[in-house]
């Protein structure tokens, strides 16, 4: 396993470089000009103009950018931010701890309800209830993240009044728990909502599999109760594909938080990334696109592992 993890970083440096060329390139082509962030560009006089370039480093040449860039990153500096002066790393651990936890708490809601409910769709296949979850999978799956969120705004924020519509606390001086859950709830929602529909499906379909086996019905043919043959015997291998997915959950909740922080002004990386985008700010979007790379590749690794420790028929050689 040892040789395993490091022969996967390995392969992974390369990659990383890849995503950073590709995407520096990228951002320093596209339409607009950093600098016109901060003076107009119908007055500006081109001595300052070029100040103001030189200033951010735009001046030199974009290969000669990414050159000092990726020199810069390798050392762990990300550069400084264009428009708020300070380290991109700092800006980015400032915020992640608010994201990862908006993307623990979404995943746990979407285990808690997908694990059980698509087990119970296996087991009851074709009753109303299973026709219900499956409506209810297909329609979580179809429906826009934005447009939910929205909706659960204007329900538990606007007309009830129960829920805040936005923010992380409301209480600044100290913590509060039962605020920060209050707020925490309608993002975690939204943002769980599409993978928690998915795993239904996916769980639904894997017990399904599971349970026409064999050694499911010589288990039952022992007179083992079907709770047992159920949760101890075909739950553990229906598990492996949610396993495989387990990984990539929170990197993908970490890119789906750009809506779901917008939307509901979470201070986290999504909401840093959208309003970098807008401004420009070049130094921040490259921060945070390598940042999400890294959680992509640790959490496929970390699917790997977790596979190989469920199933131990699984060896990586």
């Amino acid at each position: 396993m040892l040789k395993y993890v490091v022969k996967r970083i390995l392969q992974a440096i390369p990659l990383l470089f890849i995503i950073s060329l590709i995407t520096f390139f990228i951002i320093n082509l596209a339409p607009g000009d950093p600098i016109y962030m901060f003076i107009n560009p119908e007055t500006a006089n081109p001595v300052d103009v070029e100040v103001i370039r030189k200033s951010l480093g735009l001046d030199k040449p974009i290969y000669i950018r990414y050159i000092l860039w990726l020199k810069n990153v390798i050392q762990g500096d990300f550069g400084k931010s264009f428009q708020h002066g300070r380290p991109v790393l700092e800006m980015i651990l400032e915020r992640l701890p608010n994201t990862i936890t908006l993307a623990i708490v979404s995943t746990i809601i979407s285990f808690l309800v997908s694990i059980p409910v698509g087990v119970y769709s296996a087991i009851k296949r074709n009753s109303i209830l299973d026709y219900m979850f499956s409506t209810f999978a297909f329609i979580g799956i179809s429906i826009p993240s934005f447009w939910f969120g929205l909706m659960l705004i204007l329900l538990f924020s606007l007309k009830l009044g129960w829920l805040p519509s936005g923010g992380m606390r409301a209480n600044f001086e100290e913590f509060d728990l039962i605020d920060r859950l209050r707020h925490i709830i309608l993002p975690a929602l939204v943002l769980g909502m599409a993978s928690m529909a998915s795993q239904m499906r996916q769980m639904r379909s894997a017990m399904l599999e599971v349970i026409r086996q064999d050694y499911i019905r010589t288990a039952r043919s022992k007179g083992l109760s079907e709770r047992v043959v159920i949760f101890k015997h075909a739950l553990r291998n229906a598990l492996l594909p949610i396993i495989t997915i387990i990984g990539f959950i929170i990197p993908w909740l970490v890119s789906g938080a750009v809506v779901t922080e917008t939307i509901f002004s979470w201070p986290g990386i999504g909401r840093l990334y959208i309003h970098a985008t807008f401004m420009r700010d070049y130094p921040v979007i490259m921060g945070v696109t390598i940042i999400s790379s890294v959680m992509v590749v640790v959490g496929s690794m970390v699917a790997d592992i977790l596979y190989a420790l469920v199933d131990p028929r699984i060896k990586y050689n």
